[in-house]
C-alpha cells in the first residue's frame, strides 16, 4: 500500500513539488507565491490563493497571506478582535473556524450574500473554495483558492487540491510554530536574547560577556498609588508608563530585558569599541523621548483628573554578562554584573536630585560638554567611592 501511495504521490508533478521543493522555502510570503505559481503550471485555473494565519502575537490576531495569478504575494495583518467584526462573521471563513468544514461557493450560479463574496464575484471570480487546515496541535488555519474560468474547479481540480490540502498544512505549520515561538519570544525576553535562545543558548550559566548601555528606570511614588488606585487603574498606568518608556527604547534599538514591578531593565548593546559614541547618544535621545512621551501622557491625565506619572531613569555604561541565570528548570534570560547594580544604585538618586534622568560619569565622557549638568559626586549603595553624576542639558542631541 505505502509504494501505491508513493506512486500516485510522485506521478503528479504538483504534488512530488509539495513533498520535496516546498519545505526548502523558509519565507511564508515566498512559500504562498511559489505554491500558487505551482498550482497555475500544474494545470489547475487558480485565479487567487489565500492564506489566513492565526497566532499568538501581543499586538495582532493574525496575518493574511494573498496571491493572484500574474501578481506578487501579499501580506496584511488581522488586529485583535477580528473574529467579533461583522465583515468576518458573514464571511465563509467564520464556517471554516467554527464547524471546521470546507466551504465551497459557485459564484458563476449564484448571488451571494457574504460581502467578500460579491466583491470577488464583481472582481470576476467564478468559483471559491475554503479549507480548515487542521494542525497537529488542534490549531485551526485556513486557505481559500478562487478561479475565474467558465464552470469552475473541476472535480479533478478539486480533488487534486484536496489531497494536497494536507502537505501544504504541514509546511505551514512549520512555518506557524516557528512565527509563534519567535513572536513570544521576543514579546517576553526581547528580540536579541531570542535569537539566541532559538539558536540553543538555553544552557544554565552559559553567556557572554558584552559591553552596553544599561538603562534602569521606575515610577515614582508607584506603592502609594497602588494602594488608593483600583486594580484596572493601575494597570492602565503602568500599561501607559511602560509603553512610554519601552517605545523609546525599541525605537531607538534598544533591547528591554525585562519589567520588575515598577522597573525596567534595559540595554544598548555596543558591537565594538568605535560605537560606544554611537549607543550613548542613542540611549540618550531615547532618554528624552521617553520624557516628551510621559510629559504628552501626564496631560492627558490631567485632563481625565487622574494622578500623574513621575519617573526615574538611569542611563550607565559597562560590562554586563549576557546569559542565561536562575533555576534548573526555570530560566531568565538577562544582563548580570556590577554596571548594572551600578545603573540600579544611580537611579534611586533621581528621587533625591529631583532630576527624572541621570547619568553616569562613563555616559556624560561620550557626550558634548553643553550636552549635561555636573550634580556633584554622591555616594552609592554598595560602591566604595562617591561616584560623579550628571543630568542632561538639552531637549535635543
Amino acid at each position: 500500500m505505502d509504494d501505491e501511495i508513493a506512486a500516485r504521490v510522485y506521478s503528479d508533478p504538483l504534488a512530488r513539488w509539495f513533498v520535496t521543493e516546498a519545505y526548502r522555502i523558509t519565507d511564508t510570503l515566498a512559500l504562498i507565491a511559489a505554491t500558487g505559481q505551482q498550482i497555475i503550471d500544474a494545470g489547475i485555473p487558480l485565479w487567487r490563493l489565500a492564506y489566513f494565519q492565526f497566532t499568538l502575537h501581543p499586538e495582532i490576531a493574525g496575518k493574511a497571506y494573498t496571491w493572484r495569478r500574474g501578481g506578487e504575494a501579499e501580506v496584511g495583518e488581522a488586529p485583535h478582535g477580528l473574529r467579533q467584526e461583522a465583515r468576518f462573521l458573514e464571511s465563509p471563513l467564520f464556517t471554516v473556524f467554527d464547524e471546521r468544514r470546507t466551504v465551497r461557493v459557485r459564484l458563476e450560479d449564484d448571488e451571494p450574500t457574504a460581502p467578500v463574496l460579491r466583491e470577488l464575484k464583481q472582481d470576476g471570480a467564478t468559483d471559491y473554495v475554503a479549507e480548515p487546515l487542521l494542525f497537529s496541535t488542534g490549531h485551526i488555519d485556513a486557505l481559500s483558492l478562487m478561479t475565474d474560468v467558465s464552470g469552475g474547479f473541476s472535480r479533478r481540480d478539486l480533488d487534486r487540491l484536496y489531497q494536497l490540502k494536507f502537505a501544504f498544512t504541514r509546511i505551514v505549520e512549520v512555518h506557524s510554530l516557528r512565527d509563534t515561538a519567535v513572536h513570544l519570544l521576543d514579546a517576553y525576553v526581547g528580540r536579541e536574547a531570542g535569537q539566541r535562545i532559538l539558536a540553543g543558548d538555553v544552557r544554565r550559566g552559559g553567556g557572554q560577556a558584552i559591553e552596553a548601555v544599561i538603562w534602569y528606570c521606575d515610577l515614582r511614588g508607584f506603592t502609594t498609588l497602588s494602594d488608593r488606585l483600583p486594580r484596572d487603574a493601575v494597570i492602565a498606568l503602568l500599561n501607559a508608563y511602560f509603553g512610554a518608556m519601552g517605545g523609546a527604547v525599541t525605537a531607538a534599538g534598544g533591547e528591554i530585558l525585562k519589567f520588575m514591578g515598577d522597573a525596567m531593565l534595559a540595554i544598548f548593546p555596543i558591537a565594538g569599541a568605535t560605537a560606544r559614541a554611537d549607543a550613548v547618544t542613542q540611549a540618550v535621545r531615547a532618554a528624552i523621548a521617553a520624557e516628551d512621551a510621559i510629559t504628552a501622557l501626564n496631560t492627558q491625565r490631567d485632563a481625565a483628573g487622574e494622578p500623574q506619572v513621575r519617573f526615574g531613569l538611569a542611563l550607565h555604561l559597562g560590562e554586563v554578562l549576557f546569559g542565561n541565570i536562575g533555576a534548573s528548570a526555570r530560566l531568565d534570560f538577562t544582563v548580570i554584573g556590577p554596571a548594572v547594580n551600578h545603573a540600579a544604585r544611580l537611579e534611586k538618586l533621581c528621587a533625591v536630585l529631583d532630576r527624572p534622568v541621570v547619568v553616569s560619569d562613563a555616559i556624560a565622557a561620550l557626550l558634548p560638554h553643553d550636552r549635561t549638568v555636573p550634580l556633584g559626586r554622591h555616594p552609592l549603595k554598595g560602591i566604595a567611592a562617591p561616584q560623579a553624576v550628571y543630568a542632561l542639558r538639552c531637549a535635543t542631541i
